[in-house]
């Protein structure tokens, strides 16, 4: 499977500008409300229409500003998952289901893969069902079950678990990793939850402000976001503005530290960022004094907060992040980092 996104489209004063290519399995959106995630799946699918570009799925042509194409939603052969799956509510889950099949002529073949899909997404139970009567599980499932009977050629899932609490959440995580591996559809999948793409997506692309800023193998991108807004949206806490000071060394200001790289240092080099998980006190490199700030206490871990001893004033904490069962007992004197674990931002 192939998909080629090159488009532009301006909705008041956004602008949305994306250039991605995707080849097989589940590719991530991960951003921030509002930064055009879900636009960009609109634009794939032909709920909305760019103002300009190319979109091409499979060598098929969807949508070129240029030779005025733009095939309608339904002759693309792109299957949508809703944040509220759009199930029709007067409809049971067995109608629901044959809406995807509308176009299969044959009644026996219809029927046939209405009861495979309602086996393989454990739905028997539930075809005489409303939607209404559905726990948040069987309603996504059921969407799910609409599209994948219609064998489209992509799937895109908009925030496939924004509506569900979290112990559900991590339950149909499981399940729809399961399910999309069986049918080996190739996703896109649209979330602003680092932990839902690390989990489900093998490539990532991450958005900020209607544009890719960065994007490739998951855990790649998780250990080299590249640009600040990468950084948060991946989860690192401590970031701040550094310059270079060396082939691999930069100077932190506020932190009043200086920082060690295993990679070499460009020259547009903006910031620093340093997951609260890798302070160790047993580190041999990036070795400096600190003070201890406070402590909150997580079911699993605590959140340390301490600053360097030359930190500017009225500069954030940094955090510390240690698991209940390492018995921190006292705050140690000085905190290292490890040099391939200081991540390296430039501009956006």
């Amino acid at each position: 499977m192939s998909l080629s996104v090159h488009i532009k489209k301006r909705v008041g004063n956004f602008r949305l500008s994306v250039d991605m290519e995707h080849e097989l399995g589940i590719t991530g959106l991960l951003g921030a409300s509002g930064c055009g995630k879900s636009m960009t799946l609109k634009c794939i699918a032909g709920i909305e229409k760019p103002d300009e570009g190319r979109i091409v799925l499979n060598g098929r042509v969807l949508y070129d500003s240029g030779k005025r194409i733009n095939l309608r939603p339904q002759d693309r052969r792109v299957g949508y998952l809703f944040q509220n799956y759009a199930l029709f509510p007067n409809m049971t889950v067995e109608k629901n289901i044959l809406c995807g099949l509308c176009r299969e002529k044959k009644k026996e073949v219809k029927y046939k893969k209405l009861e495979e899909i309602l086996d393989v997404m454990e739905l028997q139970n539930c075809r005489g069902k409303y939607p209404r009567q559905l726990s948040g599980g069987q309603q996504q499932r059921t969407a799910l079950a609409r599209i994948l009977v219609s064998q489209p050629e992509l799937l895109l899932l908009d925030e496939p678990f924004s509506a569900l609490d979290s112990y559900l959440r991590e339950q149909l995580q499981t399940q729809l990793r399961e399910i999309l591996h069986t049918y080996g559809k190739d996703v896109l999948m649209v979330s602003h939850s680092r932990d839902e793409v690390y989990y489900l997506c093998g490539q990532l692309a991450v958005m900020g402000n209607g544009r890719i800023l960065k994007m490739g193998n998951t855990k790649d991108v998780f250990a080299d976001p590249g640009t600040r807004t990468a950084a948060i949206l991946t989860g690192c806490k401590n970031i701040a503005a550094a310059q270079k000071k060396g082939e691999y060394e930069v100077e932190v200001p506020d932190w009043g530290i200086c920082l060690q790289t295993r990679y070499p240092v460009g020259d547009s080099v903006c910031a620093v960022g340093i997951r609260a998980h890798y302070f160790h006190p047993k580190a041999r490199e990036n070795v400096f004094p600190v003070k201890y700030s406070g402590k909150r206490e997580e079911p699993f871990e605590v959140r340390i907060l301490f600053r360097y001893e030359n930190q500017r004033e009225y500069t954030p904490d940094l955090w510390w992040r240690v698991t209940k069962d390492r018995g921190l007992q006292n705050m140690p004197e000085k905190l290292g980092i490890s040099s391939q674990n200081v991540l390296l931002l430039y501009p956006e």
